[in-house]
């Protein structure tokens, strides 16, 4: 599998309410095992309202969103506009392909900061609440009815810091064989 061997960081953000978008900020601070210090979806346990619904104490494979700059551009294309913070990530990246990394890949941000990709983000129908159609856009199907899920990736923290815009992103594959990312 060839990657890019970094990027960075192009915005950051938090919320310490459950809402659609998020606030962007001058910096987060990330807590290592629980998420971004001060955001809604922060915690050991899943604090996702449709997931602790389902089950409060299942571990919290959602600490930290990040989304690809990329995909604004893609989407400015097809009408929408949607700038970083909007659509609920608390990392917005640029230079990196998230979507075609494995699960259990590491990203290192900056000099202190581990994340571990757990998988995709699930769009949900809130998104054509924030601009109509947007949910189609983000959320794919393939002919033989495989979605293609396009609004982010999920991870958990492996070590804390802060993260600023400009920060360095690398990449470290997990060793063979790749996972694919699914839906947590």
């Amino acid at each position: 599998m060839t990657i890019p061997a970094s990027g960075r960081v192009l915005s950051v953000s938090q919320d310490d309410v459950h809402r659609f978008s998020k606030t962007p900020v001058s910096e987060i601070c990330i807590v290592t095992g629980l998420g971004v210090q001060g955001d809604a979806h922060a915690g050991v346990t899943v604090k996702h309202r449709s997931r602790v619904a389902a089950d409060p104490m299942q571990p919290n494979l959602r600490q930290v969103h990040l989304m690809h700059a990329e995909l604004f551009a893609e989407l400015k294309s097809q009408g929408f506009n949607v700038r970083p913070a909007d659509l609920g990530e608390n990392i917005t990246t640029e230079g990196v392909d998230l979507l075609s990394l494995p699960r259990d890949t590491l990203l290192r941000i900056g000099d202190d900061v581990l994340l571990q990709i757990t998988g995709l983000r699930n769009p949900c129908v809130q998104i054509d609440l924030f601009q109509p159609g947007l949910l189609k856009a983000v959320l794919l199907r393939q002919p033989n009815g495989e979605l293609i899920r396009k609004a982010g990736i999920m991870t958990i923290v492996i070590a804390g810091g802060t993260v600023r815009a400009g920060d360095s992103i690398h990449v470290q594959l997990p060793a063979p064989p790749y996972l694919p990312l699914e839906r947590v």
